[in-house]
């Protein structure tokens, strides 16, 4: 080895690589764990959303008919887009659903007022009474919704009901089956199931406002009716936006209740009175299952237009 090369350092060069941050994988892991919770509700949805969405799509592309007088074997046949060129001119669908909308645009406010004035009551008591009260309210919505309007028929029965001879002691000869007080006795009965659902979302809004800013307000010499006004409804303006969305695509598609309601008053409740009881009708009576689809689909798409044009109008930020 000569002199040169004993005096040169020897450099040596090692590389390493960049540790990996244990915290990235457990992040990761924990990422997946929360995300199979999810596996549950999109299983679901596939299976009893999508799957009959995409089934009811196909079958109204179709139409079933029979040879002769009607005795013969039926026969399936392309028809494209024939259903929903027939659901376009039915009148009775068209009736019905035209029915369930003005009845919607009167229930659904009335609903969401008295829910979010229970609410606002029921955030202003202490927290232990606000508990009972809460459970004691949710009792209309835990009751099964053919059970609760078994109880209704039962109660606006003129021969066995308490209401009728009741209203009779003030002058009042109150039909609950008639043909003007049919909707109020279904309204009813939907106002007592949905309240104290409602009441409970809004208020699980409230609980979610900073008390801060209602010590503030009452500093400053606000009354509490301008804190609830002011400060709270804006608050909980998102949370009356769903549970109207959520009262909007029930109503148009309500059907138990008037076909509960049919079997004591035939006369008044027909078989077209709702969208779903004509779908229903084509299906079951009639035996026409393509229409029936057909039917099915033009409705899901008028709901979810509704509701879309009701989010898009109401769920903006306050100016």
């Amino acid at each position: 080895m000569s002199l040169d090369q004993l005096q040169k350092p020897q450099v040596t060069t090692t590389t390493t690589e960049p540790a990996r941050s244990p915290g990235r994988h457990w992040r990761r892991t924990m990422a997946l764990k929360g995300a199979s919770f999810t596996v549950p509700f999109f299983a679901g949805f596939v299976l009893f959303t999508v799957v009959p969405v995409i089934l009811a799509l196909s079958k109204s592309l179709y139409t079933a008919k029979s040879s002769g007088l009607g005795f013969g074997a039926k026969t399936v046949s392309f028809s494209g887009l024939e259903n929903f060129s027939r659901v376009l001119h039915d009148q009775k669908f068209w009736g019905s659903l035209w029915r369930v909308a003005l009845f919607a645009v009167i229930v659904i406010p009335l609903i969401q007022f008295f829910s979010l004035t229970l609410a606002l009551l029921l955030d202003s008591v202490r927290r232990r009474y606000a508990g009972r009260l809460r459970i004691a309210m949710l009792v209309p919505y835990m009751t099964p919704g053919i059970v609760a309007t078994l109880i209704w028929i039962y109660l606006y029965s003129p021969a066995v009901g308490p209401l009728t001879p009741f209203f009779k002691l003030f002058g009042i000869d109150a039909n609950f089956y008639g043909s003007g007080m049919i909707w109020v006795s279904v309204g009813n009965l939907m106002a007592w199931g949905a309240i104290g659902f409602n009441m409970l979302i809004v208020y699980g809004a409230l609980q979610a406002v900073p008390r801060d800013i209602f010590d503030s307000a009452r500093v400053d010499g606000a009354s509490e009716w301008r804190i609830a006004w002011s400060i709270k409804v804006p608050y909980v303006r998102r949370s009356l936006v769903l549970v109207s969305i959520l009262g909007i695509i029930g109503t148009l598609q309500i059907f138990s209740e008037p076909l509960l309601f049919r079997s004591m008053t035939p006369e008044t409740v027909t078989k077209d009175f709702t969208p779903i009881m004509t779908i229903y009708n084509q299906a079951f009576a009639i035996g026409d299952f393509n229409y029936a689809a057909a039917l099915s689909i033009m409705l899901a798409l008028v709901v979810g237009l509704v509701s879309a044009v009701f989010y898009k109008l109401t769920n903006r930020a306050p100016v």
